[in-house]
């Protein structure tokens, strides 16, 4: 059994799906590991991480209209507000999604299924340089 760690630094220019797919394919081609399991881990707690429909671009839009409606940004509905008035809405957005996934990998390849990628999600208005550790166990 081998392990492989890395950390991805991606940047964001706010709310919205970030894809982080081919910097995964790429990172787990070269780590020679045919067999395993791949877990990413988003260090933060106003982003996640997501699979998702990778062809269509309404998809994501669609999403990100959802959330909005679902969390929105409103002053009143929240205590805390530290860093502005996304702030609550991020976490809760982010709470609501995941920080952790764990893709079977086969081929040296992540299984993912043809129309699937892989997405960080901003969960801020504006641009951050968010961290995904991902980890690779296999043989």
């Amino acid at each position: 059994m081998r392990q492989a760690l890395h950390q991805l630094v991606i940047p964001t220019r706010g709310k919205g799906l970030v894809e982080i797919t081919r910097d995964i394919l790429a990172w787990t081609a070269a780590q020679d590991i045919g067999t395993g399991l791949l877990t990413l881990w988003c260090r933060h707690t106003s982003a996640s991480l997501t699979v998702q429909e990778n062809a269509a671009p309404a998809v994501r839009e669609d999403i990100a209209r959802f959330f909005e409606a679902l969390v929105p940004e409103d002053p009143a509905r929240y205590v805390h507000d530290e860093e502005g008035p996304d702030d609550m809405p991020a976490h809760l957005r982010a709470m609501l999604t995941h920080t952790q996934l764990t893709i079977p990998v086969a081929g040296g390849v992540p299984v993912l299924g043809t129309w699937q990628g892989v997405y960080l999600f901003e969960h801020r208005r504006r641009p951050h340089r968010r961290e995904v550790v991902l980890h690779l166990l296999g043989e």
